[in-house]
């Protein structure tokens, strides 16, 4: 089975977590480098994570590239009660097998694209936007040459996360997200209106806890930190994850071509998506999904040796 070269842009995080352990088990994703970015909890933790993510499954080769420690021109949240002081619920991973690169995120990312066939290169967006839009400032040449974005953010006809209209990712750093969103770029975007239909039982935990890979396992104890933050039968959103399974089975989601512009201003709502008042490209909107069938994939990919 032929690979597709891939870099995850991510901010670990107990969701980011899962997705990236989806990913380093499928065979048609061809890891390039985990790119980090400050969001669910700072730069020096998502990076580390990263790092201790790989050794779980003695990925070392994979490197790890810091980029922003903090949104272009605001301050980020911090949301350590939902994800821990650690970034992944106090779930016990190794340390890192191998130190950071030394370059920064946005750089890496342009000299691997430009290495590399235009379009050959695709970006898993697992965080806020940052790292991509100072790749765009930095390199709009390089940034036109990814093969395809596939990133977690927005609302569209659900409420927000994080405000009353607006996602964690977006309303993290608004001016980057609409930066990237309004780039013409090959862009898919997953938001909350499927992740929320992506959650897991207890009965799915356990599944994957008794299938004993390292990635299974720690993926059940990841979940399982999610019932630890909410009430009832389900885990809270497995939102990255969707992130992988729609570059998986693109089959498995509805999408919408859309226009979108990014609220940056200075209310509650910044960060919200709202359509688009200029003739920028629209760009692929995920709107609905088979929720089984996205966790059947996911477990599938964690659980195989």
């Amino acid at each position: 089975m032929s690979s597709r070269a891939t870099i995850i842009d991510t901010d670990p995080g107990i969701d980011d977590a899962v997705a990236i352990l989806a990913a380093l088990a499928s065979p048609e994703f061809d890891v390039l480098g985990i790119t980090t970015v400050a969001g669910n909890i700072g730069i020096a933790t998502t990076t580390r994570n990263a790092g201790r993510i790989l050794a779980l499954v003695g990925r070392g080769d994979v490197p790890v590239i810091p980029g922003a420690a903090g949104p272009l021109s605001r301050k980020g949240f911090d949301v350590a009660d939902i994800h821990g002081y650690d970034g992944l619920g106090g779930v016990g991973f190794p340390e890192p097998a191998t130190p950071p690169r030394s370059a920064h995120a946005a750089n890496w990312l342009a000299d691997t694209l430009k290495a590399r066939p235009a379009g050959s290169v695709d970006i898993l967006a697992l965080g806020p936007l940052t790292n991509i839009a100072q790749l765009l400032v930095d390199e709009p040449e390089s940034a036109h040459r990814v093969g395809r974005i596939i990133a977690m953010g927005g609302a569209i006809r659900e409420p927000g996360n994080i405000g009353p209209r607006s996602e964690f990712n977006m309303a993290a750093d608004p001016e980057a997200a609409e930066a990237v969103l309004a780039a013409g770029l090959p862009l898919t975007l997953i938001p909350l209106d499927v992740t929320r239909k992506v959650r897991a039982d207890r009965a799915y935990v356990e599944g994957l806890r008794g299938a004993g890979t390292a990635a299974s396992r720690a993926s059940a104890d990841l979940i399982a930190a999610y019932f630890q933050t909410t009430t009832g039968g389900e885990s809270r959103p497995l939102h990255d994850p969707c992130v992988m399974l729609m570059a998986l089975a693109p089959r498995l989601f509805g999408c919408e071509d859309m226009a979108l512009s990014v609220d940056c201003g200075e209310t509650r709502d910044a960060g919200s998506l709202e359509p688009a008042s200029d003739a920028r490209r629209p760009f692929s909107v995920a709107l609905t999904v088979d929720g089984g069938g996205a966790l059947s994939l996911l477990a599938a990919r964690l659980t195989q040796r």
